[in-house]
């Protein structure tokens, strides 16, 4: 194993350092858990917030095609860094301290036999005779600009009479199905309306964070980097610098199986079953002294009854009753303009995540 890498006159030098054990590819596949939020691996594997790592043992660094890379992480490639398992050890270690300015928000894995074995696991989907032979992959080219210093829109397309016809006036996708509307349409009210069955313990919820969420979250809700703080915070709130969690300032729960359902893990949203999710709900009402008992099952039938304490900080939307709002119309919701809406300008893909030159900058996204 090599234990210091740094680059001098282009050329990675790395000091050797101590061999490391052969790992276990089946206690590396439950390792890899905390990895799986931003990386796939196997049989139809994509991009997600990081690439995806089929053959990466062996690969050279920055050649995965489609992923748009760092800056620092496409030098390192076209300096010659290849993922050899003593460099991914390295790395797997100490991401920002192994590469300065990697996206890789993950703090690391802190045990040599964890690195060893999820290292064994992603020899399993392939070497180096299998990755892709390529260059280092070029950051993205940046949109072409206006005279006036704005991104240029490309040229709209106009479709003809028969499109529009079959497809409305924009031209734009068919009606949505039923089956398609009710799979997004998953929304939960803080009465517990739009809650689907199922049930959790705090025990099962405790597993599933460990594997999915501590990455990120820590493993008790702390925040891990720049990533959000979930427990504690109570009677901060009146501070100049209050810490907002779900514990001190949140007031619903339905917020949070909502969040949760929807958007989590990072990188892997819609993953979890709704048992997951009430597990992981009842398990962050336990890391904020909500509920006590590891053996707290939270379900569809008790939701309802869990209460945040901030909620009676929160009040109904009563504007319409202030004096200055008595004389407001209401606002117009259907057949409100005179001519049919009709596409001006589109809009250009900008990426605005500043490049990180330092491990507090960069964006929550890994190489």
């Amino acid at each position: 194993m090599f234990t210091v890498g740094a680059f001098v006159g282009g050329v990675l030098l790395l000091a050797p350092g101590p061999a490391h054990a052969d790992g276990d590819p089946a206690l590396g596949e439950k390792v890899f858990k905390k990895c799986s939020a931003c990386h796939a691996v196997g049989e139809g594997a994509k991009n997600r917030v990081g690439p995806e790592l089929n053959a990466v043992v062996g690969r050279a660094a920055a050649t995965v095609e489609g992923y748009r890379y760092s800056k620092p992480i496409v030098a390192a490639g076209a300096d010659g860094l290849v993922w050899s398992e003593d460099t991914l050890s390295q790395f797997l270690a100490d991401p920002k301290g192994f590469l300065k300015g990697t996206k890789m928000a993950f703090a690391g894995l802190k045990k040599d036999d964890d690195i060893a074995d999820v290292i064994a696991y992603l020899k399993t989907f392939g070497g180096p005779d299998k990755a892709a032979d390529a260059a280092p992959a070029e950051p993205a080219a940046e949109p072409a600009e206006t005279a006036a210093g704005t991104p240029a829109a490309p040229e709209m397309e106009t479709g003809s009479a028969e499109a529009a016809a079959a497809h409305g006036v924009l031209h734009l996708g068919r009606p949505a199905t039923a089956d398609e509307v009710a799979a997004w349409d998953i929304d939960v009210r803080p009465d517990g309306l739009g809650l689907p069955a199922g049930q959790g313990t705090v025990a099962q919820g405790e597993t599933i964070f460990a594997e999915q969420c501590a990455s990120c979250h820590g493993d008790f809700g702390e925040g891990a980097g720049r990533w959000p703080v979930l427990a504690g915070g109570q009677d901060t709130l009146t501070r100049e610098r209050p810490v907002k969690t779900i514990g001190s300032y949140w007031p619903y729960l339905s917020t949070v199986y909502d969040y949760v359902r929807r958007a989590m893990p990072f990188g892997n949203a819609r993953s979890l079953s709704d048992d997951d999710v009430y597990a992981l709900t009842a398990y962050v009402l336990y890391l904020n002294d909500i509920v006590t008992d590891e053996d707290f099952e939270l379900s569809k039938d008790n939701f309802s009854q869990a209460r945040l304490p901030n909620e009676d900080n929160f009040i109904e939307d009563d504007r319409k009753s202030e004096p200055g709002m008595a004389d407001k119309t209401e606002p117009c919701m259907s057949n409100c303009m005179a001519e049919p809406a009709g596409v001006s300008m589109r809009a250009a893909v900008l990426d605005v995540t500043p490049d990180a030159d330092n491990e507090d900058q960069g964006a929550g996204s890994v190489d």
